[in-house]
């Protein structure tokens, strides 16, 4: 009975969603359909009344209509949008060859120029160009920053690129930076993007997939693999999700990561991102897979694991020893971050003989003149916490750091004078802010989580807490990312995975590539015995 009126329920919202969609395309269509639909007439004027149609008459569509050729017999008309092309590139590749240097030419050659491609070939100064015969086609890429050549007389038109790039240079991205390390960094240009890695994996099997998503932005995204590493299944299954991906505008990478991610409604991320090319190719050669998307400096990679969230791009540029220690202590933030005030909740409401005498007097004592309990407390400071944390990044950064350092340092010392909370309870809260931003990758669930230890440590003490760290275990290892275990390699065990989790192995002894991917290509990334020693002196 109940999957009866479910079935129903879902029938009538699927009836109504395509009733109002039907009757936007046949009333409220902002595109003449039966317009776009039409291929491109031989009638030059009836070509340059359609394209206005299409296009509603706007301010910044550029007509300009010539005669070229011997005795400029011939007639054409360039249609750009003056807003996305480079003016220059126009009047130096493609109107000067066609208006002054034509009339150079005899009268037997200029007799076939109602062939747009032939024109093509001889008078335009310009190598990217592509021959077009539909109008629907036409106005993709004047949209997209082409302009279009028709010429009167020919049923096929060229859409010539002269886009006007505008975008900011190449520099290094303040979400990842590095103290030793390159600096450069994507920026909004796909292309740029696809150049930048380009740099750094000279190899011919670099294989990058183009497709456009978006009813009206027409968003141009990558994707992006290294064919003899990369698991084909992985490869396809990013395929089938991005295609069936329909909407209206991508306006950034985050659009599509909840398009394609396995869990959506987790906390936790299945799929990675970074700003930074060196980061992105040693995913590739992992066997990874990287998706660009037009108009963001944020490149997606699938699939990903929970230990990449406690990895940065500097630990393989500095000796195994130091960045070993620096991944412990991400480790260890990432527990204060989620834990911190649940802790100091759960033992000093429920588990006051854990804390040593001394020390249990002190926290009395700052308690005593508190009105709330400690869970209010520690829910109070952590609020306002992550105000001023939102103020501080809304901000401009000059005043955003003002704000956030002066409000930190005036409410907590005004609210322990006034009695409003106890001083150890700002220190433990100044530690979980802190610890918070040493795992960058995992700031949005640890939020969450900082939040629901809290409310179970203020139920059940250290029991609540301990039942919540199983849920989030068992959530943990439920989760998959494009096929592979979130929790690879802890969960399934990989023994020999192992040396870059917890710490960082020497880059001679990491020798094979991840087996996680489930591809039966070679795992050996490297030759084996290539640990350092010196040469032995004879005797």
């Amino acid at each position: 009975m109940f999957g009866y009126l479910t079935r129903k329920i879902n029938y009538y919202f699927l009836k109504a969603a395509n009733d109002k969609a039907n009757f936007r395309t046949n009333t409220g269509s902002a595109t003449p359909v039966s317009i776009i639909a039409e291929p491109i007439d031989k009638d030059l004027s009836k070509n340059i009344e359609n394209v206005k149609n299409v296009m509603s008459n706007s301010c910044d569509l550029a007509v300009h209509e010539f005669c070229f050729g011997y005795n400029r017999k011939h007639t054409g008309a360039l249609i750009y949008i003056s807003s996305l092309t480079d003016r220059g590139e126009i009047h130096k590749h493609v109107l000067n060859p066609l208006m002054y240097d034509s009339l150079m030419l005899k009268n037997n050659e200029t007799e076939n120029m109602f062939d747009i491609e032939d024109i093509g070939r001889s008078l335009l100064s310009i190598t990217e160009y592509s021959v077009i015969i539909q109008l629907k086609e036409l106005i993709e890429k004047l949209l997209s920053g082409s302009s279009i050549l028709l010429v009167h007389g020919s049923t096929k038109a060229l859409a010539i690129n002269t886009i006007k790039v505008e975008t900011r240079g190449v520099q290094e991205p303040d979400t990842e930076s590095v103290v030793r390390g390159p600096r450069e960094g994507f920026n909004e240009n796909i292309k740029t993007n696809i150049s930048l890695i380009r740099r750094k994996l000279k190899d011919p099997a670099l294989c990058i997939e183009e497709m456009t998503i978006g009813e009206l932005s027409n968003t141009k995204v990558a994707i992006v693999y290294l064919k003899t590493l990369a698991n084909p299944k992985i490869v396809d299954e990013v395929r089938k999700r991005l295609s069936r991906i329909k909407i209206d505008a991508i306006l950034e990478s985050g659009y599509i990561e909840e398009f394609i991610e396995d869990a959506p409604y987790s906390i936790f991320s299945t799929v990675s991102n970074s700003e930074k090319p060196d980061k992105v190719a040693s995913k590739l050669l992992e066997g990874r897979v990287a998706i660009l998307v037009d108009g963001t400096p944020f490149v997606l990679m699938v699939p990903m694991i929970f230990a990449e969230s406690f990895q940065s791009s500097e630990d393989y540029y500095s000796r195994p020893f130091l960045s070993s220690i620096l991944r412990i202590l991400r480790i260890i933030a990432f527990f204060l971050s989620i834990l911190g005030p649940a802790l100091y909740v759960a033992l000093t409401v429920f588990h006051q003989e854990l804390i040593p005498t001394q020390l249990l007097i002190s926290v009395a004592a700052g308690h005593e003149k508190v009105p709330f309990p400690a869970i209010l407390e520690a829910l109070l400071m952590l609020i306002v916490f992550d105000i001023l944390r939102e103020a501080g990044v809304r901000l401009p950064s000059a005043i955003g750091q003002t704000i956030s350092i002066v409000g930190a340092l005036v409410l907590g010392q005004a609210a322990v004078e006034a009695g409003l909370i106890s001083p150890i309870m700002v220190i433990v809260v100044a530690t979980t802010a802190i610890s918070s931003f040493a795992v960058t990758p995992q700031t949005d669930s640890s939020t969450v989580l900082r939040y629901f230890y809290l409310f179970l440590a203020g139920i059940a003490g250290g029991f609540g807490v301990m039942m919540g760290m199983l849920i989030t275990l068992m959530h943990l290892a439920s989760l998959r990312s494009f096929g592979v275990p979130y929790l690879w390699p802890v969960a399934p065990l990989n023994f020999s995975a192992l040396k870059d989790v917890f710490i960082r192995a020497p880059i001679w002894k990491m020798d094979k590539r991840p087996s996680a991917l489930k591809w039966d290509v070679d795992l050996q990334r490297q030759s084996r015995n290539l640990r350092p020693s010196p040469e032995k002196q004879e005797q």
